[in-house]
């Protein structure tokens, strides 16, 4: 007999239906044999369901049967089809009504015992569940509370096979699982970490709330033990809050990655990651034989930092030009073509020289000048390009850490950095950009006006410096931006004067 169960399988971020079908013969020797491209955790769901099945009461048919995963021509990878092929299996025996079946879909793993254990990817599930318009969706417990975000969608969570089997035998009354979107925002967005905690580098604190305000890439220079580490783990508390459409492209990379918390909804607080730097290129960019999320993928919406940028591989660093450029990446494997968001802040972190105490009043540095050079080049100039602030962080004298009044709380500067936000939102509505910081050539022109005074400082400033038109350009951007914090249609003078302080290695260039 044939059954159909619909299960799914979730390709990039976004899931696909596949159509579970078993069928049962019972002429023949017995025999299990599964087809539809299917990766060696799914061929092994051939001993799980049957050590399930027989652990909860059923009968495994000892006759041939077939399980087909369509459509035959999409690679089908881990363990939640094991849920489909045991409800499948039943329901080719009789036990169950292929209408009764219908109409929903099966999603969870087994474990010997029959209880359901979680999957990746729930959330993209229920998308797929919704779009597709069926009657809901059964799956673990565990995943319940990351589907039930999706509004318009019938959410069973099961703990067991045969919790499952009693429901659709209407033999068990199981309510549908809503998740309180508005507490659950509320109740995640809460960051650890607070701008009040670091003592002294108020420099360092106005460069981070600019590149907060206009969603511009950060480069820190200073000693070890600064506090370069302490600043940028606190910049995702100063950036705007998540809206719910963030967060649920947010949730959804970190959930087919397998790194949301076992019941978390969703994710409402930016993320922040910091790949150490030996991380490969395929790690940070995504990919491998079935492409997975990279760093840069895992840190949308949110800051990716580099600690100690010169030391990461040189072709690892090259890899993030397109996604700062495009706010996406896409990997290209043999069995698919992904495309991941990867729209994030650059923070970056070096230290002056290989030593780490060029320019230190209290430490001698033991490089050479040719050591220096080297160290500066790991960096190239096209990654430059790309960064708007250059900022020194130099060492916390004894005054500022002994310090018992605390620094200015997160929750203030962001305040400012939201109001800032809001006047590019507007100015930016027709131009599909939301940040000073994604100004391209055209929006310069027509969004940065100066004042005589600040044209003609920005021009002093070109001659005595020697900056580049690179420099010229980022300058722009980051005085747009301070005038936005002043609420100024015009950039002026003192607007300029201070981008001007945030292009450290242009100077330092001389």
């Amino acid at each position: 007999m044939l059954s159909k169960v619909l299960s799914a399988s979730v390709v990039g971020i976004d899931a696909y239906a596949v159509e579970v079908e078993v069928d049962i013969a019972s002429r023949g020797l017995p025999h299990f044999s599964m087809v539809g491209l299917p990766d060696a955790a799914v061929k092994e769901s051939r001993d799980r369901v049957k050590a399930a099945l027989k652990n909860v009461g059923f009968n495994f048919p000892l006759k041939q049967i077939t399980v087909n995963l369509a459509p035959a021509d999409l690679k089908k990878e881990g363990s939640s089809f094991d849920l489909p092929i045991a409800i499948g299996i039943i329901s080719s025996e009789g036990l169950l009504a292929q209408d009764v079946i219908s109409g929903y879909l099966f999603t969870g793993e087994l474990s010997l015992d029959g209880q359901i254990k979680p999957i990746r990817g729930a959330l993209s599930v229920a998308l797929l569940v919704r779009n597709a318009g069926l009657k809901g969706v059964i799956l673990p417990t565990q995943n319940a509370p990351e589907a039930g975000v999706v509004n318009g969608v019938t959410v069973y969570g099961m703990s067991s096979l045969t919790e499952v089997v009693d429901f659709l035998r209407d033999a068990r009354t199981v309510k549908p699982y809503q998740t309180d979107i508005i507490a659950s925002m509320r109740h995640y967005s809460l960051y650890e970490d607070d701008f009040a905690d670091v003592k002294g580098q108020e420099h360092a604190k106005r460069a981070l709330e600019v590149a907060a305000a206009g969603g511009h890439n950060v480069m820190m220079i200073g000693p070890p033990g600064s506090g370069k580490t302490m600043l940028a783990k606190r910049l995702p508390s100063i950036l705007p809050p998540m809206n719910f459409e963030e967060a649920l492209e947010t949730t959804m990379i970190h959930s087919v990655s397998g790194l949301l918390q076992a019941g978390q909804p969703l994710l409402a607080t930016r993320p922040f990651r910091s790949p150490h730097h030996t991380v490969s290129d395929v790690a940070l960019i995504g990919g491998g034989q079935i492409p997975r999320p990279g760093e840069v993928s895992l840190a949308h919406n949110g800051v990716l930092f580099l600690d100690e940028t010169a030391e990461f591989k040189r072709n690892a660093l090259e890899v993030l030009r397109q996604p700062i450029e495009n706010g996406n990446v896409t990997v290209s494997r043999a069995i698919a073509s992904v495309t991941y968001p990867a729209s994030f802040m650059l923070v970056s972190a070096m230290n002056p020289c290989p030593c780490g105490f060029f320019g230190d009043p209290k430490h001698q540095c033991t490089c050479a000048p040719g050591q220096m050079y080297r160290y500066k080049r790991k960096v190239s100039g096209p990654l430059l390009d790309r960064i708007d602030i250059h900022i020194e962080v130099p060492a916390v004298p004894y005054k500022d850490l002994s310090a018992v009044h605390a620094g200015e709380p997160s929750q203030d500067i962001r305040s400012r950095v939201v109001n800032a936000r809001n006047i590019q939102i507007m100015r930016f509505k027709k131009d599909r950009i939301y940040s000073n910081g994604q100004m391209k050539t055209r929006h310069i022109k027509k969004y940065c006006t100066l004042k005589a005074s600040a044209q003609s400082l920005l021009e002093t400033a070109m001659h005595k410096l020697g900056l580049s038109a690179r420099a010229y350009t980022r300058i722009l951007k980051v005085s747009r931006t301070i005038a936005d914090m002043d609420i100024s249609d015009d950039i002026h003078a003192h607007h300029i004067s201070e981008a001007i302080q945030y292009r450290t290695l242009d100077r330092a260039q001389l």
